[in-house]
C-alpha cells in the first residue's frame, strides 16, 4: 500500500485526551499531501489517546510499520515526539518503547483582544496548560494603530517570557476576520481592514493565526470543555459575538462572519446607540460595560438590568437554534453578571420562541474555562503547525 492509499484507508478516531476531541474534517486527501496527512493523524492519535508503543500507534492509524517509523523519528527529532520509557514486558521478546506527545516541548502564544478595559495573553504548553500570563490595559480612546502596537508588545512579551522554542502565535479578535487574518471589521478595536496576521508574522517572525474570538473560544470549549457537537458558544464582552460548532465541524460562512450575532437588532424598542451607529443592536443591550453601568447607577434594579438583557439574548437565539438544531448554548463572560437571572431570563426566552417539546431540551450554561480565548488560540496554532484539532 503506497503513501496516498494509506492517508486514504485510515480509520484512526481519536477520543478524548481527558475531555478533548477532534473536529471531523470534510477534506479529501490528494497523493502529494499524503504525507503531511498522514504525519496530523499520528499526532493526533497521540494528541487524543496519549501514550503508546510504535506497534499501537500503526494498528491505531491504519498505516503501516514504515511509515509509523520514519514519521515517528521525523517528530521526534523536531521535538513534537518523545520516547517516555520501555513499557513492563508481558511475554516473549523485546519489550516496547512508549512514545507519546510532547506536549511541553515546544510552547505556544495566545492573545486575547476581546477584552473590557485589557487585552490578555498567556504562554502555553502544547496541551493547553497556561504557564505565564500578560495583560496590557487599553484607553478608552485608542485608534487602529495604537491598538495594534499593543497587541504586538503584548504578544512580544510573552514571547520573551517562554522558555522552550515557540510553536506560534494565535490570536482571538473582536470583528470579522478573514482567512489570511485580516480583521475586515472591528469597530471596538478601530479596525478596517487590519492585515492583523501579517503584521504580526512579520514584525514577530514567528507563525501567526488570528481569528475571530468567539470562534476561538468555541474551539476551546469543544477540544477542552464539555461542549456537544452542535453547539454555539456566546463570548460577552466589550461587544458580543458567537463561534458554532454545527455536526462537530466549524461554522465559518460565505463572508466569514458566521456568530457575528452582535449587530443583529433586537426588540421593536428604539435601544442604545451602538458602536456601529445605529440604535438596538444586540451587543448595545448586552455588553459587559452598559450591564455594569446600569446596576452601578440603580443597584435595587440589578435584577431587571440583567433580566432585559438576558430576555434580549434569547430572542436573538432563537431562530439560529432552530434553524440549526442546536444541542446548547455556552456563555462564556463575567460569571457574577451572567449567571442566574441573565441566563435564566435567555433560556426562558429561548424556549418560549422555540417549538415546544422540540426544542425544550436545549440549555444555556456558562462556559468553567479560564481564558478560554487564550486556550482556544493553541488549538489554532496546533491545528495551523501540526495538523492537530
Amino acid at each position: 500500500m503506497d503513501s496516498s492509499q494509506e492517508a486514504r484507508h485510515s480509520t484512526a478516531t481519536p477520543s478524548g485526551f481527558g475531555a478533548g476531541r477532534r473536529l471531523r474534517s470534510q477534506s479529501k486527501v490528494l497523493p502529494e499531501h499524503a504525507r503531511s496527512h498522514n504525519r496530523s493523524l499520528v499526532l493526533q492519535t497521540l494528541y487524543h489517546r496519549g501514550a503508546m508503543s510504535r506497534a499501537d500507534l500503526a494498528r491505531e492509524t491504519g498505516l503501516t510499520r514504515v511509515t509509523i517509523s520514519d514519521l515517528v523519528a521525523e517528530s521526534i527529532m523536531d521535538g513534537i515526539i518523545h520516547e517516555i520509557g520501555v513499557r513492563a514486558a508481558t511475554g516473549p521478546g523485546k519489550p516496547p518503547i512508549v512514545i507519546d506527545f510532547d506536549r511541553g516541548g515546544h510552547q505556544i502564544i495566545g492573545i486575547d483582544l476581546s477584552g473590557t478595559t485589557s487585552f490578555e495573553g498567556a504562554v502555553m504548553d502544547l496541551g493547553g496548560r497556561i504557564l505565564e500570563r500578560r495583560s496590557l490595559p487599553v484607553p478608552q480612546q485608542h485608534d487602529a494603530e495604537q491598538t495594534y502596537a499593543l497587541a504586538r508588545d503584548l504578544a512580544r512579551d510573552l514571547i520573551a517570557a517562554a522558555t522552550r522554542p515557540v510553536l506560534g502565535v494565535g490570536v482571538g479578535t473582536p470583528g470579522v476576520v478573514g482567512p489570511d487574518g485580516t480583521v475586515v471589521s472591528a469597530p471596538n478595536l478601530a479596525w478596517t481592514d487590519m492585515p492583523l496576521g501579517a503584521r504580526l508574522n512579520t514584525d514577530l517572525e514567528l507563525p501567526v493565526v488570528v481569528r475571530n474570538d468567539a470562534n476561538a473560544a468555541v474551539l476551546a470549549e469543544y477540544t477542552f470543555g464539555e461542549a456537544l457537537s452542535d453547539v454555539m458558544l456566546i463570548r460577552i464582552g466589550r461587544g458580543v459575538g458567537a463561534g458554532v460548532i454545527a455536526g462537530a465541524q466549524p461554522l465559518v460562512g460565505a463572508r466569514f462572519a458566521a456568530g457575528e450575532i452582535g449587530h443583529v437588532v433586537v426588540g421593536t424598542d428604539v435601544g442604545p446607540l451602538c458602536v456601529c451607529g445605529r440604535r438596538g443592536c444586540l451587543e448595545a443591550w448586552v455588553n459587559v460595560p452598559r450591564l455594569i453601568e446600569g446596576i452601578e447607577a440603580e443597584p435595587a434594579l440589578r435584577e431587571a438590568v440583567l433580566s432585559d438583557a438576558g430576555t434580549r439574548l434569547g430572542i436573538a437565539i432563537a431562530p439560529i437554534v432552530a434553524a440549526l438544531d442546536l444541542s446548547e448554548i455556552v456563555l462564556s463572560g463575567p460569571r457574577e453578571l451572567l449567571a442566574g437571572e441573565f441566563a435564566a431570563a435567555a433560556t426562558s426566552a429561548l424556549h418560549e420562541r422555540t417549538l415546544d417539546g422540540v426544542f425544550a431540551d436545549v440549555r444555556i450554561r456558562l462556559s468553567d474555562q479560564d481564558g478560554i480565548v487564550m486556550r482556544g488560540a493553541a488549538v489554532m496554532v496546533l491545528s495551523s503547525q501540526l495538523g492537530v484539532s
